[in-house]
């Protein structure tokens, strides 16, 4: 019984190290050929990227298949990185959608083969309203190859699939390039950290791309007095507040701050007769309004603080304490 159980037991190892090691060289084929695209990258992926990055409407993505899950992502990532894109189902254009494309825009069409059935409507509408259409495939003696405006070949790999059918290497390849084409949009457009932003509001994305100037206290609730202030005026001001810290102006300048920790420090029979100025720490630790949430979260944790004043050209305009970063979601 013991042997047997340790034959099945070495019989289902050695499964799994074959499975294993089958599955590392489906990555490795991949990889390879990714690699020999990054190295063939020539003249015709720029004048891909003007073509689309000169165009006035949107970049209408499409594929069928495989080819077309590959288009979805693509039209989002792009979407999502500032180059205004949608999807349009090939069969569907040839039924009615085809009405989506607008004077404008642009097509990039999705095809290993480049003589996919459904796909030939799309390619003859584009050459008869002259929309620019980019392609991508491996065969640049296909229809698309033929009627694209500008043509990016895939290079000519087999499938990672052992039958070398299922659409692996050559879809890995298709949404890689596609990725490629919307960064380089996206780098040539000079998005913003605050521009991304706007478009992923929600979710982890939005968290880490919050700016300061979203959750700050403005107005009334910034603890701030003049550096004539007396003490006592300043202990009501940090009580009533709740920061833990008094901002203390100069010519509507911050000069400094007084916390906690500089009470403590100043503590005796005199504290009450001196004014702001005479207690405050000068040159605080401040923030603009556009620095990232979590970079002030970071600052507030080097410099063992709870607060941060957020100031412009020197003048507060809010304030932030860790707790508001930690409700919003800030790491």
């Amino acid at each position: 019984m013991f042997l047997e159980k340790t034959q099945r037991m070495c019989t289902a190892q050695k499964k799994h190290l074959q499975e294993v090691g089958f599955a590392a060289s489906v990555l490795r084929q991949e990889a390879h050929a990714l690699a020999l695209m990054a190295r063939g990258l020539d003249i015709a992926f720029c004048k891909a990227v003007d073509c689309l990055y000169g165009i006035s409407g949107r970049i209408a993505v499409t594929g069928m298949g495989k080819s077309g899950h590959v288009a979805r992502k693509v039209a989002a990532t792009m979407a999502s990185t500032g180059s205004p894109a949608y999807f349009i189902h090939p069969g569907e254009a040839s039924h009615g959608d085809m009405g989506m494309l607008a004077s404008g825009d642009a097509i990039l069409a999705f095809s290993n083969s480049g003589n996919t059935a459904e796909l030939s409507d799309i390619v003859l509408y584009a050459a008869r309203r002259n929309i620019p259409l980019i392609g991508v495939t491996r065969n640049a003696d296909s229809l698309l190859g033929k009627h694209a405006t500008q043509l990016l070949l895939l290079p000519l790999v087999p499938e990672a699939d052992p039958l070398d059918c299922a659409p692996t290497t050559s879809t890995t390849l298709q949404m890689a390039l596609g990725d490629a084409l919307a960064l380089t949009l996206m780098r040539r457009r000079g998005c913003s950290p605050e521009e991304f932003h706007r478009w992923h509001p929600g979710g982890s994305l939005g968290r880490k791309l919050l700016t300061v100037r979203e959750i700050m206290h403005t107005g009334k609730d910034m603890p701030l007095l003049p550096a004539s202030a007396l003490m006592p005026d300043v202990l009501v001001l940090m009580t009533g507040k709740g920061f833990g810290v008094a901002g203390i102006l100069e010519r509507s300048r911050l000069a400094g701050i007084i916390t906690d920790g500089d009470l403590r420090r100043h503590m005796g029979p005199s504290l009450m007769d001196k004014k702001a100025r005479q207690v405050m720490h000068p040159h605080p630790v401040v923030v603009s309004e556009d620095t990232l949430a979590a970079a002030a979260l970071r600052l507030m944790q080097e410099n063992k603080v709870t607060s941060l004043f957020v100031t412009n050209d020197g003048k507060p305009v809010g304030i932030l304490n860790v707790h508001d970063c930690l409700r919003a979601g800030v790491e």
